[in-house]
């Protein structure tokens, strides 16, 4: 059984929806520390302009050390309807544009508190959609303890899991024989980003999903996994 732990993103790209798609069981790495300014609040979508943040405001003041899973949304501003009114001005020409935004419509029309809640809803909603069927657990609910690599084949462990995929950046620091010792193979995603339709002439790569989705519909999960290796 094949497990992938990566942390709750923000309307993720192309890679973190073909990790989930190659796993058996995909764990949220909730319970680690926050990072600012980082995917877990942001991401970028296409305009005629190029590349444009979409960011969730968060309330991080005086919350340092504290877990993905802490962090709390800033709904003093309008961010939801403000992400809402972004999607529609830059993709209301894509192609299927209307058949996908109906679901963000509702999630965004719901109220959230924790960044880590919503962050995990639109990834599983756009799972769902793509036609992934992958299994989701939360690493909070495992509990898990020790350093980064202890903790990793201890969510393998529990899962019985007998692979382990990571992106290609973790060669850096992955011990491959300690996870052999427990029976775990370690595998690399080396990922190469396809080219897709899009909206606004040259063609740019690693934005959010929903680029894709709006723009390529229902071809969308074969194009992700053309990217994988």
């Amino acid at each position: 059984m094949r497990v992938v732990v990566l942390q709750p993103s923000y309307l993720p790209w192309l890679g973190y929806f073909d990790q989930i798609e190659r796993a058996d069981t995909f764990v949220f790495y909730d319970d680690v520390q926050y990072d600012k300014n980082s995917w877990r609040n942001r991401n970028r979508i296409k305009t005629s302009q190029g590349g444009q943040w979409i960011t969730v405001p968060v309330l991080t003041k005086h919350r340092f050390g504290a877990a993905i899973n802490e962090i709390e949304i800033n709904n003093n501003t309008p961010w939801a309807s403000k992400h809402l009114k972004m999607l529609a001005q830059n993709y209301s020409k894509g192609p299927y544009f209307k058949e996908y935004i109906g679901l963000f419509e509702s999630i965004y029309s719901r109220e959230w508190m924790k960044l880590a809640d919503l962050d995990i809803e639109l990834v599983e909603s756009i799972s769902k959609v793509l036609g992934i069927n992958t299994e989701f657990v939360l690493s909070s609910e495992l509990n898990v303890k020790g350093d980064r690599l202890e903790r990793l084949m201890d969510i393998c462990l529990k899962l019985g899991a007998d692979r382990y995929l990571t992106g290609d950046s973790a060669k850096d620091y992955m011990d491959e024989e300690a996870f052999a010792a427990r029976g775990i193979e370690v595998e690399y995603q080396d990922y190469r980003h396809p080219d897709y339709p899009q909206l606004y002439g040259e063609f740019v790569s690693h934005l959010s999903i929903v680029d894709l989705l709006f723009n390529c519909g229902p071809q969308s999960l074969s194009i992700i996994s053309r990217g994988s290796s």
